[in-house]
Formats: C-alpha cells, structure tokens, sequence
C-alpha cells in the first residue's frame, strides 16, 4: 500500500489544503462532493494540484507536516501554484 500527500487548491477562494491519504481518488471526491461538514467544504470546488507518493504512512505524515509548515506553504505558493 502507497500513501499519497497532495495538495489541494481553491482557486475561486485561494485557499490551500494539505493532507494524505492511501486513496487519493475517494478522499478528493471526499472533499469536493461527498463532505457535508469539515474546513474544506466551504471552499470548494478543489483542484489537485500536486502529490507525492510514500511507501510507509510515517514517511508520509512527515511530508505533510513538513508541507503545513509556514516554510512549506511558501513553497507550495511560489513553486508549485507559481504565485
């Protein structure tokens, strides 16, 4: 089993979410149709934007930590949406 840390972008809102998974397909459609209650439902619709694959679930959950962090919100900001 792969684990997945992914970020998610609002564009209409520009707000984005960090988190990981080991079903990326279930949890993105979680986010954007199938959640009626959460931080992520009030700015939907959401766009996959990056994600990363990890073998082991620690492995990933220090990924996204380290991505929710003040430094890793600036690298999603400057180098993956480019802003």
């Amino acid at each position: 089993m792969s684990f997945h840390v992914y970020v998610l972008h609002s564009l209409q809102n520009d707000k984005i979410y960090i988190g990981y998974t080991s079903d990326l397909e279930s949890r993105l459609k979680s986010h954007n149709e199938l959640a009626t209650k959460g931080w992520t439902v009030k700015f939907r619709p959401w766009t996959l934007v990056h994600t990363e694959v990890f073998e082991t679930k620690t492995e990933a959950m220090r990924r996204e930590k380290q991505l929710k962090s003040a430094r890793g919100r600036e690298f999603v900001r400057k180098e993956i949406l480019n802003q």
